[in-house]
């Protein structure tokens, strides 16, 4: 026996491919914007990286600076106190030139002078005084002049006076001391 199903079969019908170009723009959106997304959180998280080590700069040049400061008023007090060093140095060097200046003036006065006043400048030493006689005061520039330790002796002034109604011969001169 021949069996005949008049009803209607329901067959399944095959399905039409998709055309490629609808696939491949979908796929290359796709793809494009999971580019995208990566590039946004790439580029973000260098903003905040880039953000964090600037604030961490700026603390570093904050704390140079104070270290700078700190460096320059230590070479400030140092300038100081070489300064200080120098001279205390230069005077203790310099303390015994008015010792040695009177020590070597007093060698070379003769009898029948002495001397009113003595003016020590900063390479200049002015005398005053007086003498009995014109010869006495040649001798003391005499003297002074052949003194090692003096230089450029000059006697500018002498002249006559009289103290307490005796006569007298006032002079004034200059000498450099050598060191």
């Amino acid at each position: 026996m021949i069996r005949i199903n008049l009803l209607p079969v329901k067959r399944k019908r095959k399905a039409k491919p998709l055309p490629t170009l609808v696939v491949t723009a979908v796929l290359l959106a796709v793809f494009f914007a999971a580019v995208l997304v990566y590039c946004y959180f790439y580029f973000n998280s260098r903003l905040e990286a880039t953000a964090a080590q600037f604030e961490t700069n700026k603390q570093r040049v904050t704390e140079l600076k104070k270290t700078i400061r700190e460096v320059e008023d230590y070479e400030k007090l140092n300038k100081t106190f070489a300064d200080r060093n120098a001279l205390i140095e230069q005077l203790r060097k310099n303390q015994n030139i008015p010792v040695m200046i009177l020590d070597e003036m007093s060698k070379s006065l003769p009898n029948g002078l002495w001397l009113q006043s003595l003016t020590v400048g900063s390479d200049v030493v002015s005398i005053e005084g007086y003498a009995f006689s014109n010869s006495d005061v040649v001798s003391y520039v005499d003297n002074l002049k052949n003194s090692k330790r003096f230089s450029e002796v000059y006697l500018q002034e002498t002249k006559q006076a009289e103290v307490e109604k005796i006569p007298v011969y006032q002079f004034k001169l200059t000498f450099k001391v050598v060191g």
